[in-house]
């Protein structure tokens, strides 16, 4: 082999091995921004790992709101077979109420308490997350009135 043949093979290596790492650097900061979607059964089995960060929709549970104090609340998210325990300390929406569809983000406590540190409620009554819609679907709690998919909206 000619030298200048090695030197474009080693160059040719070096490029690639670069471009491996990279890559990798990419698909691990992905990984630890991705935010995974889980309906309150999938929780309840146990599916999330643990000091996970992600969101949990269904529908709040009537009956299962309570002021804590200093601005703390409780709830539970349904999806008709099961319900989960939330906890949030904060504003809540204007339209939170019980029996409304609701996108919670936070984490799950050793207790078994889902720690909120945002609540969402749906815009009005046509609208519910497609993932809200899915958990309810596999829930047999779905009413679509219309709505197979869900409506898309960017601010959730």
């Amino acid at each position: 082999m000619t030298s200048r043949k090695k030197r474009r093979i080693t160059l040719l290596g070096l490029g690639l091995m670069a471009l491996a790492g990279a890559t990798a650097l990419v698909l691990t900061a992905f990984n630890d921004h991705i935010t995974f979607f889980y309906g309150p059964s999938e929780v309840y089995a146990n599916q999330v790992p643990e000091d996970r960060y992600f969101r949990m929709g269904g529908l709040v549970a009537e009956g299962s709101f309570k002021e804590v104090g200093d601005a703390t609340v409780t709830f539970e998210v349904t999806d008709g077979a099961n319900a989960v325990p939330v906890r949030y300390r904060g504003l809540l929406p204007d339209l939170f109420r019980e029996g409304q569809g609701v996108v919670t983000q936070g984490r799950m406590n050793g207790e078994g308490v889902f720690i909120a540190e945002e609540v969402l409620a749906r815009h009005d009554e046509n609208y519910m997350p497609s993932e809200v819609s899915e958990a309810l679907k596999r829930g047999g709690q779905w009413k679509g009135e219309g709505i197979e998919n869900g409506a898309v909206d960017s601010s959730y």
